[in-house]
């Protein structure tokens, strides 16, 4: 990832929409207290682990009266407000159909929509399962973490069989389970989808790609941010008891978000979507997905060796998705 960079305005240089206490210092190099508000999830999370050790060493060669005073000044922390934290970058995985292996849908007349259950151009074939409308709402973080208006967001996921529309054995010609909507002036978009399976080595998730426009999503250079969804345990457990979902049960047993190999470094705490409903009445899930638009995005990248997403070079020639049901290829890459 290139180093972040200062944007002009009125009152001098800012980042993440905040002046520069140094202005004629580089963005790194404006101290502790504003790089604590402006590392990514995942240099925060090395950066605190370090000073939660070093304060429990504190805390170890302290007397007792000292105990309050650290009291005292948590709370004090506690107290003031936390910044949004941008959401993480993750691998597109190796099903992405957005031109980097092997597919490209998005160029395609009908991908953009908000119901995409169905199948668009040439087959009107619907994928069935539990239904599950998903909503995103984008915060722009160079800009006071103001709703994003206007940027495009592809999202696609796995059928309830575990299997990849344009991709796996049996369905390479349907393209359902993908779509492009663009974000109104709160920043919010909804897809009208099916809850997705569980397969071999990956936690249930939705995969979304962010561009600034819809001109922009045919070119995956310009892409904003790549990230994952993540959906609770609980209604996991409910969907996978019904009719269709068998294959996911045991899947799912054998996870956690922990042991997870994309939400697995954090338990996807910035990624677990909120969820609402019921079998009957169908779910929603809801996430909120910052995004500091002045950086580079780091997600996306294949594993070492590998063809974008984790796949191997090349389109797949059929069958189930790397990790999924009945496939012996190993899940360390999947997506």
């Amino acid at each position: 990832m290139r180093e972040p960079k200062a944007h002009q305005t009125p009152d001098g240089p800012a980042y993440q929409g905040r002046l520069l206490p140094h202005p004629g210092e580089e963005v790194v190099d404006q101290g502790l207290k504003f790089d604590l508000g402006t590392l990514s999830r995942r240099r925060a999370l090395s950066f605190l682990g370090g000073i939660g050790g070093m304060a429990a060493l504190a805390a170890c060669g302290s007397d007792s009266g000292s105990g309050t005073s650290g009291g005292a000044t948590a709370s004090a922390s506690s107290s003031e407000p936390t910044e949004p934290t941008e959401i993480p970058d993750e691998t597109n995985g190796p099903y992405p159909a957005d031109g980097t292996n092997g597919v490209q849908v998005l160029g395609r007349d009908g991908i953009v929509r908000r119901d995409i259950r169905s199948s668009f151009g040439g087959s009107t074939t619907t994928a069935p399962g539990i239904p599950l409308t998903f909503e995103f709402t984008l915060l722009d973080l160079v800009h006071d973490g103001r709703p994003l208006a206007g940027a495009a967001v592809y999202a696609w996921h796995c059928d309830r069989s575990g299997d990849y529309s344009l991709y796996s054995g049996g369905i390479e010609d349907e393209n359902y389970l993908r779509g492009v909507q663009v974000t109104d002036d709160d920043g919010r978009i909804e897809f009208v989808s099916i809850f997705p399976a569980c397969y071999s080595g990956r936690w249930p998730h939705i995969h979304f790609e962010v561009y600034p426009d819809l001109d922009s999503v045919t070119d995956y250079d310009k892409r904003l941010s790549t990230s994952q969804l993540a959906l609770p345990k609980d209604v996991c457990d409910t969907v996978f008891a019904t009719n269709g979902y068998e294959s996911s049960v045991g899947n799912l047993a054998g996870l956690t978000l922990k042991t997870d190999n994309v939400f697995g470094d954090d338990g996807g705490v910035h990624q677990q979507a909120t969820v609402t409903g019921s079998v009957k009445a169908g779910y929603t899930a809801r996430l909120t997905v910052p995004l500091d638009t002045g950086t580079e995005p780091t997600g996306g990248a294949a594993p070492a060796g590998d063809a974008p997403g984790g796949a191997p070079t090349g389109p797949p020639t059929g069958g189930a998705p790397s990790g999924a049901p009945g496939d012996p290829r190993p899940s360390a890459s999947s997506g």
